[in-house]
């Protein structure tokens, strides 16, 4: 699932899809267009908030918790001074050329604990240590779904898509009744 040439410690936008087992309805419904969370839905989203207190390196970008499953864009900026606004200076939105130079490497990156995959995990693993105390059958699946946003044009697109998941949930490939 991982582009095997892409180091996913690098400054970035990654769009991520983080999906319950069996596509299960945990976190709340949809009605009218709008996603209702219950009380499992509230933790995914206290923790999903949480992430830039635990990796100072990770900005929020849109995201949106869905009944089975978590959509969001994370913004990873490593530069010296973190308290730049990211959303306007925009200089981690991967290039095609970034990607290329990293393709002519011809290797595996080292991964480190700065990675998309070790924030996703912590934040998996919280959500389920706390769920688990109310629903002890909640699970995620094994893996998730991650894309590097290249550029403006699709992050725009990226950001639609997640902020309308809820009114198009009827059509959602994710949709379960």
């Amino acid at each position: 699932m991982r582009y095997k040439y892409w180091n996913y410690a690098n400054n970035g936008y990654y769009f991520v899809t983080i999906c319950a087992d069996d596509m299960k309805n945990f976190f709340g419904r949809i009605r009218e267009g709008k996603m209702e969370l219950n009380g499992l839905g509230k933790i995914a989203e206290r923790f999903w908030k949480e992430i830039p207190s635990h990796f100072d390196f990770v900005k929020l970008d849109e995201f949106v918790i869905m009944p089975n499953h978590v959509h969001g864009i994370l913004i990873f900026d490593k530069s010296e001074d973190r308290d730049v606004d990211i959303r306007k200076a925009r200089q981690c939105l991967v290039t095609t050329e970034t990607i290329s130079m990293s393709l002519k490497k011809g290797k595996l990156y080292d991964q480190n604990k700065e990675t998309v995959s070790s924030v996703i995990g912590s934040y998996k693993s919280v959500c389920t240590k706390h769920i688990r105390k109310y629903k002890q059958d909640f699970a995620w699946q094994y893996n998730f779904y991650d894309r590097i946003i290249r550029d403006e044009k699709e992050l725009d697109r990226i950001r639609k898509y997640i902020y309308e998941n809820p009114m198009n949930w009827g059509k959602d490939k994710y949709f379960l009744t």
